[in-house]
């Protein structure tokens, strides 16, 4: 029963089953004849086998469990120190280049010093901080020297002045009031006071005692600027005003006070602006007294992009207020461009200016003027003029070698009326005066560089060199001016405690216009003008400096090393060989 009844089990699941199949293959041809009813009739010539490129197989068995990991939330340690990683490669180590001085955590110092000729030194300055935003301080400074060979070889000078400077939103304000002295005495003898001859124009009292001199200068100053701001075409301003008392020991004096002002519109490529400007000043001298202001207007429009600037202008200049009054206008071009960017540049331009006769500023050059200036020997009258740029044109080359070195050389050549010059006084050869060539066809041609090598923080060198030739209408020579001066300075750190600075000026050979008494030529008429010539010289200089600590330092410094009692005025020897030496503080 148990064979019987397993029998007729599986013939009814072999039934199920082909029912099933059977009714797959139903199914199967169904959906055969939509698709092609659809699709039209498909052969298949042989079956498809997907091949894969060796490339791109990949021969390592997916991962399909797919469990989620926790990320925590990373947290990082800087560092305050460079990591040093073993890799056999490290990273190179720089090694600092000292600076040009030690630090110095203070913006106080004092200085003072002692040296031969008599040589005193003390100078002070005071600042509140750091803080470039407001700053305020003071200084003082006084300076005293007195030479052995000739009586009444002596100087002295005192500074004291305080400034201020504060930068604001929009604006940056600056100031400064001050008060200089420089006094001297008259001690220039000529040949014919050294013993030649009898000297019969200088009293014997003032060839014992040469009689002193001595200039005072009350000044201030004001700036306001805008702020640069990051819309390049808001417009931008400044206004300065300049004011100064000055006068001599005597009778002479000069007041003087200037405003002067610009206007800058950027409008796309080009900028538009004015620079306008007011000079007032007034002159006393002998019991009179004279008006010399100058007023200027010179409206520009500037092109300017990457590689280029191009400046278009005049200059409206107005003499007024003297004996006579003059109005002229300038051209004011000007042109910069950029053969190699930020290594050659191109420069050249046009201009023409009244140059100020100004008494302060001749005095500084030369403190032994006479002491009642300006005044005409023909007519007796004060008479002062402004020199008279007709035309200034220049040109050159300018830029930088690398990073270290920043170059310019130039021609220029100019045509100027009224060139003021030095002369010695026709009855005191230790005086000197002022005389114009006002010849319309003054020419001065020249050239001009300037060169600066930076070659780390502890070593840079500087020069300048001016070379010129004049060729006057009236005058035989451009009386007391080289063709040739030459400066050059270098500053060198030793190390973080000592360093060292030097300055080197050559002046070439220049003309002086005397007179045939003061020079002891018994052969002519005293009265005669001679011309004499005044060697070349060379003046070097060096200082050293040792810093014994951040706040004590000791320093020597020696001047006129060659030793050389060489003439900038005739009949005026000046110091040989001086030192001085002495400690600063810094607090």
């Amino acid at each position: 029963m148990f064979k019987y009844t397993l029998l007729i089990g599986l013939g009814f699941c072999s039934l199920a089953s082909f029912a099933q199949e059977e009714e797959k293959e139903q199914q199967k041809t169904e959906k055969q004849e939509d698709v092609k009813g659809n699709l039209g009739e498909i052969d298949v010539v042989r079956d498809y086998k997907p091949i894969l490129a060796d490339a791109v197989k990949i021969r390592q068995s997916p991962d399909l469990t797919n469990n989620r990991k926790y990320l925590s939330k990373l947290h990082y340690t800087v560092f305050d120190r460079k990591l040093d990683i073993n890799t056999g490669t490290h990273r190179l180590e720089i090694k600092e280049i000292p600076t040009s001085r030690p630090e110095v955590l203070t913006n106080n110092y004092a200085k003072i010093g002692v040296g031969n000729f008599n040589t005193l030194l003390g100078e002070v300055y005071i600042s509140n901080g750091e803080d470039q935003a407001m700053q305020v301080g003071g200084f003082a400074k006084f300076l005293s020297q007195k030479g052995s060979d000739l009586d009444g070889q002596n100087f002295n000078e005192q500074k004291i002045g305080l400034f201020g400077r504060s930068v604001l939103d929009q604006i940056t304000l600056n100031g400064e009031i001050g008060f200089n002295r420089y006094g001297t005495r008259y001690y220039g003898l000529a040949p014919s006071q050294q013993g030649l001859t009898p000297d019969p124009v200088t009293p014997p009292q003032e060839q014992n005692s040469p009689l002193k001199q001595h200039y005072n200068d009350i000044y201030i100053k004001g700036e306001l600027n805008s702020n640069a701001t990051d819309d390049p075409e808001l417009l931008s301003y400044s206004l300065k005003a300049d004011g100064y008392l000055f006068g001599n020991a005597f009778s002479a004096k000069e007041n003087s006070f200037a405003l002067s002002g610009n206007l800058n519109k950027k409008i796309n490529a080009f900028n538009v602006g004015l620079n306008a400007s007011g000079d007032f000043t007034s002159l006393k001298s002998a019991d009179q007294s004279t008006g010399n202001h100058i007023a200027r207007l010179n409206p520009y429009i500037r092109f300017q992009g990457n590689n280029y600037k191009i400046t278009l202008g005049a200059a409206l200049v107005s003499e007024f207020g003297g004996d006579e009054s003059r109005n002229n206008i300038f051209p004011a071009v000007d042109l910069d461009l950029a053969l190699v960017p930020e290594y050659i540049s191109l420069y050249a331009g046009v201009k023409g200016d009244a140059v100020k006769t100004s008494y302060r500023s001749l005095a500084n050059e030369n403190p032994y003027l006479s002491e009642t200036p300006f005044i005409d020997t023909a007519t007796n009258n004060l008479v002062i003029h402004n020199m008279l740029e007709k035309i200034n044109a220049y040109g050159g080359i300018k830029g930088n070698a690398g990073a270290a070195v920043g170059y310019k050389v130039g021609l220029f050549y100019k045509k100027v009326s009224d060139l003021p010059l030095y002369a010695i006084n026709p009855t005191n050869p230790s005086r000197y005066d002022l005389i114009y060539d006002r010849g319309e066809k003054n020419t001065i041609y020249g050239l001009e560089g300037d060169i600066n090598v930076r070659v780390s923080e502890a070593f840079s060198l500087g020069g300048n060199l001016i070379f010129n030739e004049y060729d006057l209408d009236h005058e035989a020579e451009a009386w007391f001016i080289p063709k040739l001066r030459l400066a050059a300075n270098t500053r060198i750190n030793i190390s973080k405690k000592v360093y060292i600075d030097g300055e080197l000026f050559f002046n070439d050979a220049m003309k002086a216009k005397t007179y045939a008494q003061y020079e002891g030529l018994t052969d002519m008429d005293p009265s005669n003008a001679v011309t004499v010539s005044l060697p070349a010289f060379v003046d070097i200089s060096a200082g050293l400096e040792y810093r014994a600590t951040k706040q004590i330092g000791v320093y020597v410094r020696g001047n006129n090393l060659l030793n050389k009692s060489y003439q900038r005025f005739l009949y005026y020897p000046r110091l040989g060989f001086n030192v001085i030496g002495g400690i600063n503080v810094s607090f």
